[in-house]
């Protein structure tokens, strides 16, 4: 066995379990739409992710690193980006609050948020550059931070969509579900905030 297998393992569940927008968004997709309409998103935030971490395994870090500004760029588009996505949430479920109806997020821009998804940046870089030795086992070690990562990504995913389904049964009025998305919104917009503290 792999003597990394399990630091590996106890890293991308945590890295999956805990809180950020990932989760909240699914969370919230979970309680508006239920869990077969997420599945693209689910799937989205699982197939995204792991391009993320071929991507960094393959120098993409180094890229940040020689230009921070490209990176301070994509920490804005990033920013705004999780505004626009709370503001989804706050309006979700709600009619009058655009001229579609609200549907949850595809598989593509879920899949896409996670290039401007900072927490995803963040325990992208520091897992390929704790779990890589760069000794010529890039391939397999990548192959395992990936697919240990699907595995964690897809239960966390599910956990969370799960819990938004369970939550949208208990919510029975309009004005539940309402003060629910406000809720949902209000931590995406924080996790904003955490940011820059």
């Amino acid at each position: 066995m792999n003597e990394n297998l399990l630091p590996l393992t106890m890293f991308a569940i945590a890295g999956s379990f805990t809180p950020g927008p990932n989760n909240v968004m699914v969370t919230a997709s979970g309680q508006a739409f239920g869990f077969v309409r997420s599945i693209p998103h689910m799937a989205g935030v699982t197939a995204g992710f792991a391009v993320l971490l071929v991507a960094f395994g393959l120098g993409l870090g180094q890229i940040f690193v020689r230009y921070p500004a490209l990176h301070d760029a994509l920490r804005i588009v990033g920013v705004v980006y999780l505004l626009y996505l709370a503001w989804r949430v706050a309006t979700a479920g709600d009619p009058a609050a655009a001229a579609h109806s609200p549907r949850p997020l595809t598989f593509i821009e879920a899949a896409l948020f996670q290039w401007v998804n900072v927490k995803g940046l963040v325990v992208a870089a520091s897992v390929v550059t704790a779990f890589t030795t760069g000794g010529g086992r890039l391939t397999q070690e990548l192959v395992q931070i990936v697919v240990v990562f699907a595995f964690a990504t897809t239960g966390s995913v599910v956990v969370y969509c799960l819990f938004g389904v369970v939550i949208g049964r208990l919510l029975t009025s309009e004005r539940s579900r309402r003060v629910f998305n406000c809720m949902m919104a209000a931590l995406v917009a924080l996790s904003v905030g955490l940011l820059f503290v």
